[in-house]
């Protein structure tokens, strides 16, 4: 019972991050101000792991930016192994 408790709330948690990730990744579509503060939680929240991706990242070239789509990968991986969803 206990076992099922912390790998519901250990997805919980992964499911909210990735949600941050997201809005921190589609912020700019949706016209956000990330410095407000209103919202000024969420690149702080989103933006360590991002960054550390950017440096384990290789060079892709582009304008595109692969962190936060990586970052979502690699989450949704961590999620399904340790809470089963």
């Amino acid at each position: 019972m206990q076992a099922l408790f912390v790998r519901t709330l250990l997805g919980s948690v992964l499911t909210l991050y990735m949600m941050v990730i997201l809005l921190r990744w589609t912020a700019p579509w949706l016209e956000l101000d990330l410095r407000s503060p209103r919202w000024r939680w969420i690149p702080q929240a989103a933006d360590p792991l991002l960054q550390w991706l950017r440096k384990v990242l290789p060079p892709m070239g582009g304008a595109f930016d692969w962190a936060p789509a990586a970052a979502l990968l690699a989450l949704w991986a961590v999620r399904v192994a340790c809470a089963g969803y």
